[in-house]
């Protein structure tokens, strides 16, 4: 008997002093302004592109390549997304979130805006272009803007491009974090009032960034862009990804 926990104990040791330690893994971030590294002289501006990068064990490299003002549209004809995807290799992650330069119908965003269907495509392009490579793509919708109706309630401005993006998830499989839905539940947890701690809210003077304020329903500063990449990582940890067991302890909310 002794000797057989003799062997057994010899095999454990010999099995972890053999085991092959983790196969260090990228994460591509493609995206717009609510996801991209902002400069510093528009802090505290944040994407939430940014704190993500810290909530990760030493396997993980995060290359954020979200850029503020594009489109699924624009970030291809820029050739950002060829850049990319010259660039994955097998095991890669891709994760990708656009909608808010997509639905921008305004006269002055014509060349970024994108209909649905081609939006649609856009996606299925970058879904299809990353699995080329062995990579694995992951859909995240996009993230809520701070819009209240007169009772209190969030607003749900992105219906069109989220239920687009699920619909593309189902049709070709591939996981989808809902940080449209997580968001809003987010925000209106807190209500119309102390959201607004997660947004660029400024008064005047309150920042010398902005001397006269800013009222900004879109972008994230420093606080909010970490709740919302906490937002990713749960759902991350939801969808069982193997990225999950190279989450660190610090990225819990």
């Amino acid at each position: 008997m002794k000797q057989n926990r003799f062997y057994i104990l010899l095999f454990c040791c010999i099995s972890f002093a053999f085991a092959i330690p983790p196969k260090n893994i990228r994460i591509w971030l493609i995206g717009d302004s609510t996801v991209c590294t902002q400069p510093k002289d528009r802090s505290p501006v944040t994407g939430w592109g940014t704190p993500f990068e810290d909530f990760w064990d030493s396997t993980v490299t995060v290359n954020n390549r979200a850029r503020g003002g594009r489109s699924t549209r624009t970030f291809i004809s820029e050739g950002r997304w060829q850049n990319v995807a010259d660039s994955l290799m097998e095991g890669d992650y891709v994760l990708m979130q656009f909608g808010h330069n997509d639905e921008a119908k305004e006269p002055q965003y014509k060349d970024r805006y994108t209909p649905v269907p081609d939006y649609k495509t856009n996606l299925i392009k970058f879904i299809t272009e990353t699995r080329n490579k062995k990579a694995i793509p992951v859909l995240v919708t996009p993230v809520t803007r701070f819009v209240f109706d007169s009772n209190g309630n969030i607003k749900e401005t992105h219906k069109e491009y989220s239920a687009a993006v699920w619909e593309v998830g189902r049709a070709y499989n591939v996981p989808v974090i809902d940080l449209d839905e997580r968001s809003r539940e987010l925000v209106q947890k807190l209500g119309p009032e102390t959201s607004k701690m997660l947004y660029m809210q400024l008064d005047t003077m309150e920042h010398p960034h902005y001397p006269l304020g800013r009222k900004d329903n879109t972008h994230f500063n420093e606080y909010g862009a970490r709740r919302m990449a906490q937002l990713v990582l749960f759902e991350i940890r939801k969808l069982k990804l193997e990225l999950t067991s190279r989450i660190t302890t610090k990225a819990a909310p």
